[in-house]
C-alpha cells in the first residue's frame, strides 16, 4: 500500500518476524489456542453482566479478564510503573501507546481498561465488529479528513465525562524494532477536555531479547498472528507506565513529548509528516 500523509503505512511485514527460541509443540500450542477460545468467550459473556455495574467494578473485572486472557495464550505480563507513589487516581485520561499487535489492547486493559480508537478496517473483520462495538471500541476511518474532527470531538466528550480513551498515535502497527512518528491529531482531544495524557510503552521479549513474533504486520491475518503468539515459548509483554503529562501547550508539542518518552529512538518512518488543521481550514504542511 502506498503511503500518504493522511494514511500512515508501516514498511514492517512478515519479513520482520523472527524468534530466538524454538516454538512449543503443536500439542501445547493447540491447548493454548483452545484455552484462549474458552477463556475469551467466558469473559465476554460474563462481561455483558457487568454493563449495569459501577465503573470501578467493571474496570476490576476487565483488568482481571485481560490478565487471564494473556495467560491462556502463554503470554507473561510484566508491569514497570514509573509513576510516583502519590500519583492521583486515574479517571479521565488519554492513554497513548506504541502499536505492535492487537495484543496491545489486551495488555493495556491489564492496567487501565479504556475505550479504544481502532481503524474501521479492524472493526469490519467478521465476528469482531459487533463484539468490539458492544464493548465501546470507537471506529475511525483513517484518511477521511471529514470525519477526523467529529471523531476528535467524540473522544473529547468521553474524556470530559471522566472516562479513559486509548489511542495509538503511530496510526498503524510496527514491528517494535522499528517505529513510526506520533501523529498529533488525537492529542487535541486531551487539550479540549483538559485531561492528562498517560504515556504507555509496550514491548515484547523472548527470554529477555526483543521479539517481533506477536506483531500484526503487513499482510498478516488475525489467525496468523495468533498462531505465532500461541507457539511462542517465552513470550513476555512489558507495560511501562510513565507519569501523567498535563495538557499544556498544543497537540504537536504533546505528541512530541509522548513520543520521546515511549520511543526514545528516532522513528524510522521515512514518509513526510503533515498535520491536520483542526479548525476546519485547509491543512498546512509542517516540518517532519
Amino acid at each position: 500500500m502506498e503511503s500518504s500523509p493522511w494514511m500512515p503505512v508501516s514498511p514492517c511485514g512478515v519479513h520482520c518476524v523472527h524468534t530466538h527460541t524454538p516454538p512449543v509443540s503443536r500439542l501445547r500450542a493447540s491447548v493454548r489456542l483452545t484455552s484462549f477460545a474458552v477463556v475469551g468467550v467466558t469473559i465476554l459473556l460474563f462481561g455483558l453482566l457487568t454493563v449495569a455495574c459501577p465503573r470501578g467494578l467493571r474496570h476490576r473485572y476487565w483488568r482481571a479478564g485481560a490478565r487471564v486472557t494473556l495467560r491462556s495464550m502463554g503470554v507473561l505480563l510484566e508491569i514497570d510503573d514509573r509513576r510516583p507513589s502519590h500519583a492521583p487516581r486515574l479517571r479521565g485520561a488519554l492513554i497513548v501507546a506504541n502499536h505492535i499487535s492487537y495484543l496491545d489492547i489486551v495488555a493495556i486493559a491489564c492496567v487501565a481498561p479504556a475505550r479504544f480508537v481502532a481503524k474501521s478496517e479492524v472493526l469490519a473483520m467478521p465476528g469482531f465488529g459487533p463484539i468490539a462495538r458492544l464493548f465501546g471500541v470507537l471506529a475511525h476511518r483513517r484518511g477521511d479528513l471529514r470525519r477526523l474532527r467529529p471523531m476528535i470531538d467524540r473522544v473529547g466528550g468521553i474524556l470530559d465525562a471522566g472516562r479513559r480513551v486509548a489511542v495509538f498515535p503511530e496510526g498503524t502497527t510496527w514491528c517494535g524494532t522499528a517505529s513510526g512518528r506520533f501523529r498529533p491529531a488525537f492529542f487535541q482531544a486531551a487539550v479540549d477536555a483538559g485531561v492528562p495524557i498517560l504515556p504507555v510503552r509496550l514491548s515484547y521479549t523472548d527470554r529477555g531479547s526483543r521479539t517481533t513474533m506477536p506483531g500484526f504486520l503487513g499482510e498478516d491475518t488475525v489467525a496468523s498472528t495468533l498462531s505465532r503468539i500461541v507457539r511462542s515459548r517465552h513470550l513476555t509483554v512489558t507495560i511501562t507506565i510513565f507519569d501523567l503529562q498535563m495538557p499544556a501547550g498544543d497537540r504537536r508539542g504533546l505528541a512530541a513529548a509522548a513520543q520521546r518518552l515511549i520511543l526514545p529512538a528516532e522513528p524510522i518512518s521515512a514518509m513526510r509528516e503533515l498535520d491536520v488543521d483542526l479548525s476546519g481550514q485547509p491543512p498546512v504542511p509542517t516540518a517532519a
